[in-house]
């Protein structure tokens, strides 16, 4: 059997936010799990002043880069060392996440199989006080002349893998490592694993297919590859039964969770899927309806949902708990000054306690004139139509640094999502509702916001 490559990368950085800082210097070293097979190092002009911290760690300062590459220099000799290999670094989603960012704001995709040398140290060496590169160095007594640095960290982490592939089952310990828990055997027969990693590590909705092109399934996630390798690693009857209908993936990027949350909803809702069936019809047990009564009054109630139930009602809106729909009809009813006996929050028998408290105008004893409650019940009906109190936008991630997300919430209702350049956030309100999908008002998505704002209370708005 050949040999894997291994690509085994280590750079240092401005800092440790790959959207802010930058590479200053990377290392490369093939190794066939054997012995070492080429070598590539090089500093990197970051393009900005290196800070102090970092200068003090690693030894580079401003002087040393101000002649080096800058990155889109050496990205062809990166794509070209790391092509068909196992991307591999100690903490390998630190590396690998600031390679990618820098591959992105040059418009290109950098996708490769990972191996992190920490999770296969700590599987291959158990025990261990510590898994860092300096401990594993001075527990195997690896000479390292200038620590912090890309060429001497590469190096020392090549002896780590060397002795990680050399112990006992340590190639099978990192095959399963690369494959996150995949086998191929339990792929489905059109599905390989070149087709998982073709998937973009990055936010959005997926699609799978089944032989006759049709959607049988319909996720969402932060990271797509990711969820869809846990989709597969996923090995029992049940899921068995559902990955041997894949024929096909696709997906489509949002950029923003919260977007990915909201197509999701009205994808699985349009594309009704055989698997999404629980999510097929969000469950709204609930619903606030409004009449008139045979002396004249609006009034306003709410019932459990059912097909009798829901027959000739006017309904305003629907709620997932008892709690709920009555919650807002006790919150119109003080706005307005209803009385609670005819916004269905108690029966009207008899005398009104809320009357004698000064609580209630008395319409539910006839007390006051039909018209002149009915304005401001008329009011309420107005407010229970609307789940959100005022028109706004959220403005979210986009699908790339140069774009920002848009999700609408106007007339009470969510109305749709879109995206607008970040340079054109600048421009008036009807430019942003001109990049608006819009889609008719649905009581999921209402929620999703919902919850949205109250878990992110910190998100972005501009009020409309």
């Amino acid at each position: 059997m050949k040999n894997k490559l291994y690509a085994v990368v280590d750079i240092e950085t401005t800092g440790g936010m790959p959207h802010r800082d930058r590479i200053i210097e990377i290392a490369i070293v093939l190794f066939d799990g054997s012995r070492i097979v080429d070598r590539y190092e090089s500093l990197i002009n970051p393009e900005r002043s290196i800070p102090y911290e970092i200068t003090r760690i690693t030894g580079i300062n401003d002087d040393m880069v101000v002649d080096a590459p800058k990155f889109y220099e050496v990205a062809r000799k990166v794509v070209e060392m790391t092509e068909g290999a196992i991307f591999v670094a100690h903490n390998v989603r630190f590396d690998y996440s600031f390679i990618r960012e820098e591959f992105s704001s040059l418009g290109f995709t950098y996708t490769r199989r990972q191996l992190c040398t920490v999770v296969l140290s700590r599987k291959s060496f158990p025990g261990l006080r510590s898994y860092s590169l300096g401990n594993l160095i001075r527990h195997f007594g690896i000479v390292v002349q200038n620590r912090h640095r890309a060429m001497d960290d590469v190096l020392a982490t090549v002896e780590i893998l060397g002795m990680a592939l050399a112990g006992e089952d340590g190639r099978t310990r990192a095959d399963r490592l690369i494959s996150a828990g995949i086998q191929a055997s339990h792929l489905p027969k059109d599905i390989t694993m070149q087709t998982i990693m073709a998937l973009p590590e990055t936010c959005g909705v997926y699609y799978f297919y089944n032989a006759y092109s049709q959607v049988i399934y319909v996720g969402k996630s932060i990271n797509i590859r990711n969820r869809v390798r846990q989709h597969f690693g996923q090995i029992d009857a049940k899921t068995d039964k559902f990955i041997s209908k894949v024929a096909d993936i696709t997906y489509k990027e949002t950029g923003s969770e919260l977007i990915s949350l909201l197509f999701e909803s009205a994808e699985i809702k349009h594309l009704q899927p055989e698997i999404n069936r629980a999510q097929k019809t969000r469950d709204y047990p609930y619903f606030v309806h409004h009449f008139t009564d045979d002396k004249g009054y609006l009034r306003l109630d709410w019932d459990k949902s059912g097909a009798k139930t829901r027959k000739d009602k006017i309904i305003l809106n629907h709620y997932g708990s008892k709690s709920g729909a009555r919650g807002h009809l006790h919150a119109v009813t003080e706005a307005f000054s209803l009385c609670p006996g005819l916004t269905g929050l108690y029966e009207p028998d008899g005398g009104c306690f809320y009357h004698q408290t000064g609580a209630c105008t008395g319409a539910c004893q006839g007390l006051e004139d039909a018209d002149v409650y009915n304005e401001r019940a008329a009011e309420a009906i107005e407010a229970l139509k609307k789940s959100f109190d005022r028109d706004f936008f959220l403005v979210t991630e986009g699908r790339s640094p140069e774009e920002c997300g848009l999700v609408l919430i106007e007339g009470g209702h969510y109305r749709g999502f879109g995206y607008l350049a970040a340079d054109d956030l600048k421009m008036g309100i009807e430019e942003w509702k001109e990049a608006i999908n819009y889609v008719a008002p649905n009581p999921e998505c209402n929620r999703i916001v919902m919850q949205w704002l109250e878990k992110y209370p910190g998100t972005t708005f501009r009020d409309i």
